[in-house]
């Protein structure tokens, strides 16, 4: 009999296509709960691992098969759960998770309304905490971000996905967070940052929008 082919030398979308989308994998964590698989046509190469609140979320290219994915979701799920035991149990530090984290604020909160080409984190934005360009569709957010509580980064994120409907913070925009049930919360977090980093880093204020369309800095 031969032998089977290890999944990790092969590659990968030989086998029964996956359905695009979120769907359940057949892999559960060691706690019993259910795994959301993400096939996207965005991703073309790689997979990532995050949480999603509570939920744990395998993103992966549209052609990983069913057969790679019985390889592939447990290790990563194996991965994501040894971060939860050493405490890192946060929006991990990548631009792809930020993708997919905006994807799914905007499919919630802006019925897939803002669609972004390109989020990254960016190491040079001292005086905002995000900031978005919508004729280019892309948002930037500080690493000063990096660690802050995720309904925070969701904020943050939320706050840059709504400029690229609105450009400007009119009372449409405000309508577009009202939603948002951590919104209050999260706004006086950051004025909070910003006053203790005033004290700390020069030029950095409590500004919501240094430029057009941004979200104050730290």
């Amino acid at each position: 009999m031969a032998a089977a082919l290890d999944p990790r030398r092969r590659p990968i979308g030989k086998g029964t296509p996956g359905p695009l989308g979120d769907s359940y994998s057949a892999h559960r964590r060691s706690n019993g709960e259910a795994v959301v698989v993400r096939r996207t046509a965005r991703r073309k190469t790689g997979l990532a691992a995050f949480w999603e609140g509570p939920q744990a979320v395998i993103a992966v290219p549209a052609r990983l098969s069913l057969e790679d994915e019985q390889y592939w979701v447990p290790h990563m799920v194996a991965k994501l759960e040894a971060s939860l035991r050493g405490g890192k149990r946060r929006l991990q530090p990548s631009d792809d998770a930020l993708m997919q984290r905006c994807l799914f604020l905007s499919g919630k909160y802006l019925g897939s309304r803002a669609v972004p080409e390109s989020v990254r984190w960016v190491s040079n934005q001292n005086g905002r905490w995000g900031s978005a360009t919508p004729a280019r569709k892309s948002i930037r957010i500080s690493h000063h971000v990096q660690g802050m509580p995720e309904w925070v980064v969701d904020y943050v994120l939320l706050h840059e996905l709504s400029h690229l409907i609105h450009p400007n913070h009119s009372p449409a925009f405000w309508a577009e967070m009202a939603g948002f049930a951590e919104l209050d919360r999260a706004k006086a977090f950051l004025d909070g940052a910003s006053f203790a980093a005033n004290r700390k880093i020069h030029g950095m204020n409590n500004d919501l929008d240094g430029d057009l369309d941004t979200v104050g800095g730290p």
